[in-house]
């Protein structure tokens, strides 16, 4: 499959919005103790967004070409969407829009040489780049030392998500909040299928991950989106052991639609102790290479 199927994502994800909220939490009424649907009904939301129960209707079976900008803000509110949902919403929205025809925008599968100084120069912190599809596209050397295990896998470009749901035996030793980090994968895979629908090595990947992960076909029907943000990440590191790391996701705006992610720990705690003699293992190790080769060379 070398697209999605728009008018399929818009139903399901609108629909999914909608069966989650009841009329208690929409402020509305709850007429009649039996109701045959979960969440709101589809006139309900039509009331709340301001618009014909018929015009709602087309828009959640799939046709969002017309709708406004305004019409889609009320949409929003009406469902009460995140930042990312409503995000993700825009994104179907535009592509729906889209002239018809083959269309075929690739996420970015190399950086520019200057990108790596740039990771390079930061010898304290682990950083890495990757685009929408979870490639691992540059890292620097403590990078490779802490992502050591998702290295493993000998398919270039590493990809995390695949880490996580293909080889979920290593993923689950190394991820301390491993749940939360697969749900967080699909969810941003779902974001960058709605942004870039005809990515094929997105889809193949999405395809692969559902033939081969119950449950990442769990995750990825729950519709769930979410953007690229700082936060924490727990890992058990097999050198070092637990490291808990401070992350920031930082969007290139000179290479749109890649991120540079940075980890690192307060001054003077276990974790920033424990990089610093991680540093100084993947040094020896980067030293003992360079010696090899040399003497094999």
């Amino acid at each position: 499959m070398a697209t999605m199927d728009l008018r399929t994502e818009i139903r399901e994800f609108l629909s999914s919005r909608r069966a989650r909220i009841t009329p208690e939490q929409a402020g509305l009424p709850a007429y009649g103790g039996n109701r045959r649907v979960k969440g709101l009904r589809r006139e309900e939301v039509a009331l709340l967004a301001g618009v014909s129960v018929d015009y709602y209707v087309r828009m959640e079976r799939g046709s969002l070409a017309g709708a406004s900008d305004g019409v889609l803000d009320a949409l929003a509110s009406a469902l009460q969407l995140d930042e990312a949902e409503r995000d993700h919403l825009f994104h179907l929205a535009r592509q729906s829009r889209a002239p018809s025809g083959p269309r075929r925008r690739r996420s970015a599968v190399t950086v520019r040489s200057t990108l790596q100084q740039v990771l390079d120069a930061i010898s304290d912190a682990p950083a890495w780049i990757c685009n929408g599809r979870y490639d691992v596209l540059a890292m620097n050397q403590l990078a490779r030392a802490l992502f050591s295990p998702v290295l493993a896998d000998p398919r270039r470009p590493a990809n995390t998500a695949r880490f996580v749901y293909l080889n979920s035996a290593a993923a689950r030793d190394f991820f301390v909040d491993y749940d939360q980090v697969a749900g967080d994968a699909a969810a941003k895979l779902r974001m960058e299928a709605g942004r870039n629908p005809h990515d094929e090595e997105l889809i193949a990947l999405v395809g692969e991950l559902s033939t081969c992960s119950e449950l990442f076909r769990q995750r990825w029907a729950s519709q769930d989106v979410r953007l690229h943000r700082s936060g924490r990440k727990r890992v058990h590191h097999p050198i070092v052991g637990r490291l808990d790391l401070d992350v920031e996701s930082l969007e290139l705006p000179g290479e749109p639609g890649l991120h540079l992610n940075v980890y690192t720990a307060p001054a003077g705690t276990p974790t920033a102790d424990k990089l610093a003699l991680l540093a100084s293992w993947a040094a020896t190790q980067q030293t003992l290479a360079t010696e090899f080769e040399a003497h094999n060379g």
